[in-house]
């Protein structure tokens, strides 16, 4: 049986956009939502196994330019998992 796991992390910047491709690139992730600094929700964005680069390069692009209008923003991690 699988289960949903949750994650947030505080981020700056470059940093955002790293951790973005970093999570991209994993096969566990389902979902990445930005969010800005108040909690509000600027991008949600399904992320399926196997993702192409040719997708990714945009949703990257994205979280880049959202990333330099803010000081800092934090980025939900929604993952599947197995159950223990």
């Amino acid at each position: 049986m699988s289960i949903e796991q949750k994650t947030e992390t505080r981020l700056r910047g470059e940093a955002l956009v790293q951790k973005a491709k970093q999570l991209i690139h994993e096969g566990n992730v389902r979902r990445l939502i930005i969010k800005n600094d108040k909690g509000h929700t600027v991008l949600e964005v399904p992320v399926t196994a196997g993702v192409v680069a040719a997708i990714a390069a945009p949703v990257v692009t994205a979280i880049g330019a959202i990333a330099a209008l803010a000081s800092e923003w934090t980025i939900e991690v929604e993952r599947q998992g197995e159950q223990p």
